[in-house]
């Protein structure tokens, strides 16, 4: 009791002095260390905490503190926006722990610190992957878990970006489709919305995929050698067959119903 008390008396001695934080690194209690390091994570200080956790961890290596050293030093890098390292520390904190008293919250926060470390569409998406991986182990874990509404949220998020790099690359293959003539970019175009489809059917992006496949459709009739135009035509037919069924309100149908009239005067002539 009376070192509780003389280790209290040394913590808020350090906190109120001017050079609390140089003390506290040079002091060789590390007990106070840790408690000053608990004090400056609750109020939020997580730079001071970090970089005397980052110590003790070490020191707490197979020591009781250890467990709850590693997983505060996880969240203090979270809550600085560093999700890199977050998530590395999180992985580190359930792979040493597997049966820890934080090992649910380490996973899940390990897979939303990937999650809020992704780029926008356009670029990479490698750390999607990774962060959807990492969530979906986590369902399989924990699939009553508290965070189990968040973590659907954040799946489908990420499903939503997939499709978009998807459409993104669809479009562009056929923005290319008439300035590069030595590739059928239009094809392109249709197999990756095609796939996107197929992978993520219930897409928001449903409707702009499909109607990016029958303009391709279109156009590769269009600009296809004579004795593969009416078979082409006939393909996009069925397209806008397909496309106006699925979407009869659709803001695109004027456009499919112009490309529809144009193939079938090819096809009847």
């Amino acid at each position: 009791m009376k070192k509780s008390l003389f280790t209290l008396i040394t913590i808020l001695s350090l906190l109120t002095s001017c050079s609390q934080y140089t003390k506290l690194q040079k002091t060789s209690d590390v007990e106070c260390r840790y408690e000053a390091v608990k004090e400056y994570f609750v109020s939020g200080k997580y730079g001071h905490a970090s970089s005397l956790l980052e110590d003790l961890i070490t020191i707490f290596k197979g020591h009781r503190n250890g467990e709850e050293s590693l997983y505060m030093l996880a969240m203090c890098y979270y809550h600085s926006g560093d999700y890199e390292t977050a998530s590395q520390y999180f992985k580190t904190y359930y792979t040493t722990y597997q049966r820890g008293v934080y090992t649910e919250a380490a996973r899940f926060h390990c897979g939303k610190s990937l999650f809020k470390n992704i780029p926008v569409p356009e670029l990479d998406q490698s750390s999607i992957h990774l962060a959807i991986q990492e969530l979906q182990l986590f369902m399989e874990y924990y699939p009553g878990s508290i965070y189990r509404d968040e973590t659907q949220e954040m799946l489908l998020a990420m499903h939503d970006l997939l499709v978009e790099k998807d459409y993104l690359s669809a479009k562009l293959y056929y923005d290319l489709g008439s300035f590069d003539l030595m590739r059928n970019n239009y094809q392109a175009c249709i197999v990756t919305a095609q796939n996107a489809l197929k992978d993520y059917p219930y897409t928001k992006l449903r409707e702009e995929l499909s109607i990016l496949i029958l303009r391709a459709k279109y156009k590769m009739a269009y600009k296809s050698v004579e004795e593969k135009q009416v078979d082409r035509y006939r393909d996009t037919i069925d397209e806008y067959y397909a496309f106006k069924n699925e979407f009869p309100e659709s803001k695109y149908i004027e456009e499919a119903e112009e490309y529809y009239r144009k193939a079938l005067k090819i096809v009847n002539e």
